[in-house]
């Protein structure tokens, strides 16, 4: 149950029962003595068969639906049973004063509501973005106290790891991710991250401990799709291109066809087979330095979003990260296309993403990196776009840092 449903269930049954409260006296009618033994044993009768109902309802067993039909029915049935046979003005008057406070009290909460209250507290990540970094630095210091004094928490050592991932503190991640224990070793999708930050904590190189890792995470499941993208990524290192086009073309059927992942993905493999294929003289070794030298020129870094700037952005969101040469036409080198949720993100270019008919990085001596989120879910920049952008990036460079914060005008 959502904390918004919760609260408007409550809500229904505080008011239910203030109603109640308030107007029982109103819609009372003055009772003749004969009649006073069974109308109360009626009304007694009525709370037990209602208290039922409300137990029922609360563990489960009645819908929501169905509860509130069951108590109308009681309610009516007790109405009838403790109809006064004579009519008094008074008592008309009460049922109408009943009747006006049961339309008038609920639209007096709502229309209060709506002038005082916050209804964007539900709101997800209007919540998230109230959790400044001291927080969260205070809730993983809290982790880490629990963890000491109980080792063998493995769910708990995972937690910590993603956490430290997330924020990218690569190597206390991996450190972290060296105490889950039997439930990473089981699960590939987690071998796979853990090879993914012990690379990352590396400098990227990703031979040695997460090749090993990424090897035990395809033995549990050889689809596993991170596990295939970092296989590919230590392929590409190591010149073995068979490999790759093996890797990520097995990860290339999992994606969404005609995707901009999709399509850098088909880039990358179409380019390990022309490799592994080609012919006419050209030596091994001249491959793998055309190879090494079009690495070189990757750029690579990650994208974040400021925290100033985070109430602002939903996360299902568009977020473009664009390669530009700062001198030359404004037609992008390479392009990705993610969703705010991706962030903190991750990126790479070079020259497998060049677009169709469009020029590589490598031929410019620096570029820029912009971050865009499109509030209009469109590439081109317009009014109310959240961005962030660096530039005389020179190919090559890595752990470039783009932050998102600013709003285009």
């Amino acid at each position: 149950m959502t904390t918004l449903t919760a609260f408007i269930l409550a809500a229904i049954l505080l008011v239910l029962l203030v109603l109640a409260i308030l107007l029982w006296p109103f819609w009372r009618r003055p009772k003749s003595s004969a009649a006073v033994d069974r109308r109360t044993a009626n009304l007694e009768i009525f709370r037990d068969q209602l208290r039922e109902l409300e137990n029922d309802h609360r563990q489960g067993l009645l819908a929501e639906a169905d509860f509130e039909q069951a108590k109308s029915e009681l309610q009516r049935r007790l109405l009838d049973d403790v109809q006064p046979q004579a009519k008094t003005s008074p008592a008309t008057g009460g049922r109408k004063t009943a009747l006006v406070l049961l339309v008038v009290i609920p639209l007096a909460a709502v229309a209060g509501y709506a002038m005082l209250g916050n209804p964007q507290s539900f709101d997800p990540v209007q919540t998230q973005a109230r959790v400044t970094p001291q927080q969260i630095e205070e809730m993983l210091g809290k982790l880490v106290e629990k963890l000491k004094k109980n080792p063998d928490d493995v769910k708990g050592w995972v937690m910590l790891a993603r956490s430290y991932k997330v924020m990218g503190r690569y190597a206390e991640s991996a450190e972290a991710y060296s105490h889950g224990g039997a439930l990473v070793d089981g699960d590939p999708s987690l071998l796979a991250d853990y090879a993914e930050v012990l690379g990352q904590a590396n400098g990227g190189k990703l031979d040695g401990k997460p090749t090993e890792l990424i090897a035990q995470a395809l033995k549990i499941d050889p689809n596993e799709p991170q596990a295939l993208f970092v296989a590919g990524a230590a392929a590409t290192d190591r010149l073995d291109f068979p490999a790759v086009a093996d890797y990520w073309g097995r990860l290339l059927l999992q994606l969404e066809p005609g995707s901009e992942e999709a399509k850098s993905l088909q880039a990358a493999v179409d380019k390990a087979r022309e490799i592994v294929g080609q012919k006419g003289g050209q030596t091994v070794s001249k491959v793998a330095e055309a190879v090494t030298e079009a690495v070189a020129e990757a750029i690579s870094g990650e994208v974040s979003l400021s925290g100033k700037l985070a109430a602002q952005a939903k996360p299902e969101d568009l977020l473009f990260v664009f390669a530009r040469a700062d001198e030359g036409p404004r037609m992008p080198l390479a392009v990705m296309r993610v969703r705010v949720s991706d962030l903190p993100l991750t990126f790479r270019f070079d020259d497998s993403m060049a677009l169709p008919g469009g020029k590589k990085i490598s031929e410019f001596k620096t570029v820029s990196i912009e971050a865009r989120v499109a509030k209009a879910g469109m590439a081109q920049s317009s009014s109310g776009d959240l961005f962030g952008s660096i530039k005389s990036v020179k190919p090559g460079s890595q752990n470039v840092r783009v932050v998102i914060d600013q709003i285009q005008p």
